[in-house]
């Protein structure tokens, strides 16, 4: 998988603590994916857009 045009966005829930971060990468054409802020080269989750956005449509329901 070529993240090399990711563009990285931290979570807005995130806060300004520097604590537990989640970064999402949505500029790319076939896949979204996520990592740990504070381990930017370290493992990738990677979803289908449409997975994505099933995922945020239920996150919003809690």
């Amino acid at each position: 998988m070529d993240l090399s045009s990711a563009r990285w966005k931290k979570s807005t829930r995130s806060g300004t603590s520097g604590g537990d971060c989640v970064e999402v990468a949505d500029n790319l054409t076939e896949v979204v994916a996520v990592r740990d802020s504070k381990d930017p080269s370290g493992p990738v989750l990677a979803f289908t857009p449409q997975t994505w956005r099933a995922f945020v449509e239920h996150t919003k329901h809690f």
